[in-house]
Formats: C-alpha cells, structure tokens, sequence
C-alpha cells in the first residue's frame, strides 16, 4: 500500500517556481498530486516506481492504452520519414484522415481539424452564430465543454452557489475563471441534463443559437439520457431554427465507430470529438452537415467563419489518428472492451450488494463509474443531493493507495482500455473487496 508521494510532491514544489500551480493544466490537480512517468497498456507508472492499473488514461484518452504499438510505430515511421509541418498548403495526411474519419462517422458530410477539443468546440458554437444570426447558446449543469467563455462555468458547482432544482427554468452562471465579461456570461443559459422543458423555456425568451452537451453527461461520471430526450432535442432544434451540437470529445469512438450518435440514432447538426480520435496524440475535430461546415468558406465576408492553428493537423498527430482510426475499424475492440465492462460492473454489483450502502454502478461500453447513492443519476443535482461524495472519494483514495487509478475526485468517470486484460479486472475487483472490507469494517 502506497500513502506518501514525496518525490511527485517535490515536482509539485520545484515547478511552482515556474509554473503557476505547479501544473499546466490545473483540471489535472488533485489530492494527490501524483506525478507519472511512464505508462505502457494498461499500466502506470509514477516517479516513486509505484505501478497501477490505469483506468484515468488522459481523462479517456488512451482507448487503446498507453503507447500502443500499431499507433506508436506508425508515429516512428512518420518521423523516420521526414515528415514536415511546413505551414503552407494542404497536407495528403490531413485529407487521408477526413475521408477515413467520414467513413467512420457516417452523419459527418465534412470536418475541420484543430489541435484540442476545447479549440473544437469554440468553432462549432462561433458556427452556429454564423448560421444562425443569434449570440444565446444553452449548456448543461454539470458538463464540460471546454475552457472558453461560452462554456467555462457549472462543471462541479456547489448548490449554495447556483440553488436548488429549477425546472423549467435556468442557473446562473458559475463561472470558472476570471476574466470573462459579465456581458458575455449573460449569452450563456445553464440548464440540466435531461430537462426539455428548460430548453423549451430558454429559446421562447432569448434568441437561441445552439446547445451543446454531451449525449452521456461523462463529465460527471455516467448520465445516461432518458427515453426520448435527445430525440427531442433534435425535433426543437428543428422547430426552433437552433443548431444541435453533440460534444463527443470523450464519447467519440469510445462507444461506437460512429460515436455516440451511432448508437442513439439521433443526427446532431455539429459534433465535436478528440481524446480517443487519436489515442491521446493532440487533435480535436469539428464535423457536421456539410452546409454548415462550408461556413468556413462561407463566399459571403461576413458570414464566413474564421478557423486557423499552425499546429492543426501536425503530421505526428494525423498518422496517430489513422492509425488509430484503422485499429478501432476492425471492431475487435469494441468487442473486447464490452466484455471487459460487462465483466467489471458485474464483480462491483456483487461485491457491493454485501454492505448495506447504497450505490449504484453506471456503464456504457468501456466507461463505468460507481455512485453511492441507489438509483442511476439524472443530472447535476442528483447527484449532489443523493451522492455520499464523501465516501466516494475517500474510496477513490483507498484504491489509489492500492494501486488501482482512477480520478481522485467523486463522480469522475473510469475508462477500461483495449489493452486491460481480464487479469486486469480480476485485480480491480480484488483490490476492490480488499478496499470496500476495510473501509465498512473500521
């Protein structure tokens, strides 16, 4: 059992001298702060030598797992052969990948490729206010888009600070960051997840340009939608001249070759993907109809929207991404990584169903995560109402110190990769017996 990190603690120390927080993406500090240095399938490594399975993966990145040798060898062989960021001009990778990914994702009719998936979703609203004419968008309580104006605030607000359930109705902006005009927060409508009604009460009142969430509310762990929600969502957005975008950073080509939007059936007018798009490798990707996506050469000046990045579709990330694309086209993975989870929440169910705790194990496909509370969740605010976030992370702590990694944080969705093996999760339940005994027998 590991309970002390003094060597990731120094880092922590050293690089505050130089870096703000110590951290260059403060989303990834925690308790504890944990410094990793290697990682190779399913495992990690940290500076202290402690290993664990791995089930965090870059907040779902590594589909596939760390460092897999068909992604890897096609990176290696891409700079084996001198290939260039040149910055001028089109590149074959950038097109090679468009067409596979179009064949991948059959509702997308054309894409742009950026670097992250915040970049992806900054394009994909400025699209829809192109379209549109309108500046309103709607979020989701308890989602995350990304980290600009639009979308920074409500990710994990406290109830003090937006209130209790409103429904029809919106919450007030709890805004993430400084910085961002009062003016700009008043274009932005915060609703929960699977509340049509609020949607309905939004776009009577203000000119609505879109709405973006994620067709699985993954940022707080597994919501799923209920019957009939995105269907609706499609049939206002039609109704009421706003576009519906899709945020697939974390749920493309993780549930399905063709995302989420495969699976449920509903067509959004834009999406956005990254993350396992290319195995952890930097890209972020805006797809959509093609008659919005041609707004980026829209002929018209002023209705033409702006996309630019000099390392936009850098070849070591394309080669990644078709590399990855191409593994994830034989359907073994999926396969495989279904009966993994099938494998993992039916050792939780039976493990937990000993203690006389409420809990409750979500899943889709590879992506799982266990709640306290005896119910699945609907939104935000159950969560924060039914949840033991208590529990929850002191139990997330314990696994940890176990070796078992995932998210230190309650409610954080944990990823099973391709390259998780059934010992892999004979180990995880193991560990979770072990660690679930000590905590309801102290």
């Amino acid at each position: 059992m590991m309970n002390s990190w003094l060597k990731s603690a120094a880092v922590i120390t050293k690089n505050e001298k130089w870096i703000p927080g110590g951290v260059v993406s403060l989303n990834r500090k925690s308790e504890p702060n944990i410094c990793f240095s290697k990682g190779l399938g399913s495992r990690v490594w940290d500076i202290e030598g402690n290993e664990y399975i791995d089930y965090q993966a870059g907040f779902a990145a590594a589909f596939l797992g760390h460092n897999d040798p068909d992604v890897n060898a096609a990176v290696l062989a891409s700079i084996n052969d001198q290939s260039v960021l040149m910055g001028a001009g089109p590149t074959d990778l950038e097109g090679q990948f468009a067409e596979l990914f179009c064949k991948c994702v059959p509702t997308a009719e054309k894409l742009q490729i950026t670097t992250t998936g915040s970049e992806a979703t900054y394009h994909a609203m400025r699209i829809a206010r192109a379209v549109t004419g309108r500046d309103h968008v709607i979020i989701m309580q308890g989602g995350y888009n990304g980290w600009h104006n639009d979308v920074a605030g409500n990710v994990i607000s406290n109830l003090q600070d937006i209130g209790g359930r409103v429904s029809p109705g919106e919450y007030p902006f709890d805004s993430l960051s400084a910085g961002i005009p009062e003016q700009h927060k008043a274009l932005v409508h915060v609703i929960n997840y699977n509340d049509l009604e609020s949607v309905q009460y939004i776009v009577k009142r203000y000119p609505t340009a879109c709405i973006i969430l994620e067709p699985i509310l993954q940022n707080i762990g597994i919501v799923k939608p209920q019957e009939g929600y995105l269907e609706g969502l499609r049939k206002m957005a039609d109704e009421e001249g706003f576009l519906l975008i899709f945020d697939e950073v974390k749920t493309g080509f993780r549930h399905a070759l063709g995302g989420f939007q495969q699976i449920c059936g509903v067509t959004p007018d834009l999406s956005t993907f990254g993350k396992a798009i290319a195995n952890g490798y930097p890209m972020g990707v805006i797809a959509g109809k093609a008659k919005y996506m041609d707004y980026f050469v829209h002929p018209e000046k002023e209705k033409r929207v702006l996309i630019a990045g000099t390392f936009n579709a850098h070849p070591l990330t394309t080669i990644a991404a078709i590399a990855t694309l191409k593994k994830l086209s034989s359907g073994v993975v999926y396969e495989h990584v279904e009966r993994l989870g099938v494998m993992l929440e039916t050792g939780l169910n039976d493990i937990l169903s000993k203690y006389n705790k409420p809990f409750y194990v979500a899943r889709q496909g590879s992506a799982f995560c266990v709640y306290f509370m005896d119910h699945a969740p609907k939104d935000f605010h159950d969560i924060a109402l039914n949840n033991d976030a208590a529990f929850d992370k002191e139990y997330r702590h314990k696994l940890i110190e176990n070796g078992i990694f995932n998210f230190p944080l309650p409610s954080k969705q944990g990823s099973i990769s391709y390259a998780h093996s059934v010992a892999d999760i004979e180990e995880t339940l193991e560990k979770n017996k072990q660690v679930l005994s000590a905590l309801f027998n102290r």
